[in-house]
Formats: C-alpha cells, sequence, structure tokens
C-alpha cells in the first residue's frame, strides 16, 4: 500500500509543478509544444526514477558531509545518458530542447527528490516515488505545452485542429504566453483541489 501512495501523491497530491512549484524553468521555455513538454517529462522522469534508486542503494555508503555533490554527480551521469540517447534517436526534439536537457541536472525536482525521499527510504519505495513524481512532471509539462500549442498554432502533436482558416494566438507560443497559460492552469488545478478534484 506503501508505493502505491509513494506512486499517486507525485502525481496529483503533490505535483511538482501544480502543487510544489518546483523545475519552473524547463516548465516555461520548452512548452511551446506538446511534443516538447512530453520529452523533456520523459527525459526528466527517466532522470528521476534512475537517480533515485542509484541513491536508495548507496543511502547508507555516502557520507553525509559529500551527501548533495555525490548526489549531483549520479543525476549528471543519467542526464548524460539520456542527452546521448536523445541526440542518437530523437534528434529534433534533441535539438528543440537544446540547453535545458544538461540543465536537468539542476533540477530541483530530481534534487529535492534524492535528499528529501531516496536517501531516507527503501529502493522500492524511492523508485515508486522517482516515478509518481516524474509523470506528474511529463503530464503537466504536457498540458502546458498542448494549450499552448493549440492556441498558438491551431494543431497539437502535429494534427491541425481547426483548419486553415484558424488565425493562431501568436503570444502563446512566446514566453509571455508560457507564463499566462501557467497562471491559468495553476488557478484551474487549484479550484479543483478546493472542490475536491
Amino acid at each position: 500500500m506503501n508505493l502505491m501512495r509513494d506512486f499517486s501523491k507525485g502525481i496529483w497530491q503533490e505535483n511538482a509543478v501544480f502543487k510544489l512549484l518546483l523545475g519552473m524553468c524547463p516548465v516555461l521555455a520548452v512548452t511551446t509544444s506538446a511534443e516538447n513538454g512530453l520529452g523533456m517529462g520523459l527525459a526528466t522522469t527517466f532522470v528521476l526514477v534512475c537517480s533515485n534508486i542509484v541513491v536508495a542503494l548507496m543511502r547508507k555508503v555516502i557520507p553525509s558531509g559529500v551527501r548533495i555533490p555525490a548526489f549531483i554527480i549520479i543525476i549528471a551521469t543519467f542526464v548524460t545518458v539520456v542527452q546521448l540517447c536523445m541526440e542518437a534517436w530523437v534528434y529534433d526534439l534533441y535539438l528543440a530542447l537544446g540547453i535545458f536537457i544538461p540543465l536537468i541536472v539542476v533540477n530541483c525536482l530530481i534534487l529535492g527528490r534524492a535528499e528529501a525521499f531516496a536517501s531516507k527510504n527503501p529502493v522500492s519505495r524511492s523508485a515508486a516515488d522517482g516515478l509518481g513524481m516524474g509523470l506528474g512532471f511529463t503530464l503537466a509539462l504536457f498540458m502546458l505545452g498542448a494549450v499552448r500549442e493549440i492556441f498558438g498554432s491551431g494543431a497539437i502533436l502535429g494534427f491541425d485542429l481547426f483548419g486553415p482558416s484558424y488565425q493562431p494566438i501568436l503570444l502563446m507560443i512566446l514566453p509571455p504566453g508560457a507564463f499566462i497559460t501557467l497562471g491559468l492552469l495553476l488557478a484551474l488545478m487549484s479550484r479543483m483541489s478546493r472542490n475536491g478534484g
């Protein structure tokens, strides 16, 4: 039962974007499309799950004085794996995400979960926590990217929704559109939470 609770809390109750407001840099910067949001979310999820597992495995071995540097090295290792795999297999997405892939290393969500959860819990719970937090982060980025793409270009994931007569709201795919969309989604999620959603 603990594993299910550890997994599910990251999707809604402790969602990194909508509840904890963590990782705002990639949330605002890469979500010009649903595909970019999904790609960044899945890359972050992979790093989060793998780093949580390794931190949990090594939690009794790492001296407390070098805990944070050790976590950063572990996280950087998995970010390098993600970066090389994306460069090899999804090059267009790799180019679209650009500098934000290596910046996963300093994403406060990943380092925070390593410090607050994985360093204090066994491997199974740490993996469930990482997967839940990562999927919640991915869902948030996908939602933000989808809203921006729909209104900013009239399409989602390359499928035209409104036809050639649609006049896109270009503001939505520009930086101010990220702030506007995030604010509206935060208000919606807050409202849903108050209503027991």
